[in-house]
């Protein structure tokens, strides 16, 4: 049964913002997410489980762009969850260093 022509996105670039979105920044924030966990708890441990839980987060997030009305706010939103990753990583590094 195809879909409903109301509920799909007309826009060219509202659709390209949710692909990227969707894959680029779904990575993104799924991979900041686990390296941030990295620099507060136990390495090894976080690395052996990012390969299940980081896939899974970044398949959750593609729905979640894909959902979305508005692609630029879920880059937006995605690029500041990542920031604020990138932050904790920063300062995880910088109170517990692995050397």
């Amino acid at each position: 049964m195809p879909a409903n022509k109301k509920y799909l996105t007309t826009s060219p670039w509202q659709r390209f913002a949710k692909i990227t979105a969707g894959i680029l920044g779904g990575y993104l924030v799924s991979m900041s997410f686990h390296m941030a966990l990295t620099s507060w708890i136990s390495a090894t441990n976080i690395i052996i489980t990012s390969a299940f839980t980081g896939f899974i987060l970044w398949a959750a997030l593609m729905v979640v762009a894909f959902i979305a009305k508005n692609g630029w706010k879920i880059w937006g939103i995605y690029i500041l969850i990542t920031l604020l990753f990138s932050s904790i990583l920063y300062l995880g590094t910088l109170y517990n260093p692995l050397v």
